[in-house]
């Protein structure tokens, strides 16, 4: 899928909109972990809008291209840039760590559009990664 191209400028200001989701959410759930998620949403913002490929309608696309999050305690910044990005309404960010919300401590595969791993335990992404890759390629012979 083809991305628009943004000005670092709007990089910039995306970022910083992600940003305040964070403190906001962290704010709302009375917990979890604010200075990995604060720190990366420039990354988060340069993948999801200059980088990756993608297509929030058809989120199982096959030849999109995957984040797996191995540091699972940075879910706020995930969740916010999938809502930045489109993938859900940005007015969900609310509801982290809430009882019944899809937007748990860490995120959880197939609880939400756009999340490709479930993670928690740090050090599995490279596994996760490397099991994704090898069953792309069995499935494409």
């Amino acid at each position: 899928m083809k991305k628009r191209s943004y000005s670092i400028a709007e990089l910039e200001s995306i970022a910083n909109h992600i940003r305040k989701d964070i403190i906001k959410m962290l704010v709302s759930a009375g917990s979890g972990h604010s200075a990995g998620p604060l720190d990366m949403a420039d990354v988060f913002t340069a993948l999801y809008f200059c980088v990756l490929r993608y297509d929030t309608r058809r989120p199982e696309w096959p030849d999109r291209d995957r984040l797996v999050l191995s540091a699972g305690h940075l879910a706020p910044v995930l969740y916010a840039v999938l809502a930045h990005a489109g993938y859900f309404p940005v007015k969900e960010l609310h509801t982290l760590r809430k009882i019944n919300s899809r937007l748990q401590g860490h995120p959880h595969n197939r609880s939400l559009p756009g999340i490709e791993n479930t993670s928690g335990p740090l050090g599995q992404g490279l596994s996760q990664s490397i099991g994704m890759a090898l069953a792309g390629r069995l499935a494409s012979k």
